[in-house]
């Protein structure tokens, strides 16, 4: 189900440090609608250097931003937030490795329900970052893998379902929807 025509899905993907956020940010500003900033990451104060990467993210964004943390809630935090708005969600990645716990099948139903959530947007803008984590080596360890596999799977999806889709790299902005073209969807993924 396509979203409504008063709705937009916008992926924002990329390698660490390309300025995704900030990309993400500038499409936030110029929606002219209120910005709902969903944070995914979890704060932790045993970590100074994470610490500094959630207040850079914090001191860049409008005061008249709402900030709604979700690490793990996510699909709930879009299915109700108000209609008319922006909902800028930073990260996916984060989001994907708070949930790695999760088994195979609690997370297939689990990304299904968030392509879903997407697909049914109730005249909302939602603008997501997600990191391109699987342009290195593979990881020599499972859950390292596990998390790139789950990565790339739930980018591949929503990119197939967004309006739009930029990637930043080498300080640039490319939008991808003008540029290249979609994969088909895999049979075994057919609605």
């Amino acid at each position: 189900m396509p979203t409504s025509p008063s709705s937009r899905i916008v992926l924002v993907t990329g390698p660490t440090k390309s300025g995704k956020s900030e990309w993400a940010e500038t499409l936030a500003m110029q929606s002219g609608k209120s910005v709902i900033y969903i944070a995914t990451a979890q704060t932790n104060a045993d970590d100074p250097e994470w610490q500094q990467r959630i207040s850079q993210h914090r001191d860049r964004r409008p005061a008249d931003w709402l900030t709604v943390e979700a690490p793990e809630n996510l699909i709930e935090t879009i299915t109700t937030a108000p209609s008319s708005c922006c909902l800028l969600v930073d990260s996916l990645g984060t989001w994907v490795a708070n949930l790695l716990e999760q088994d195979s099948i609690t997370w297939a139903a689990t990304e299904q329900n968030l392509i879903l959530s997407l697909e049914r947007l109730d005249n909302k803008d939602v603008i997501v970052v997600a990191e391109e984590a699987a342009w290195g080596v593979v990881p020599a360890y499972a859950s390292g893998r596990l998390f790139r596999d789950r990565l790339g799977q739930l980018v591949r999806r929503l990119g197939a379902v967004a309006n739009s889709v930029y990637l930043i790299a080498g300080g640039h902005v490319l939008n991808l929807s003008l540029l290249g073209s979609p994969l088909p969807t895999p049979l075994n993924e057919k609605r």
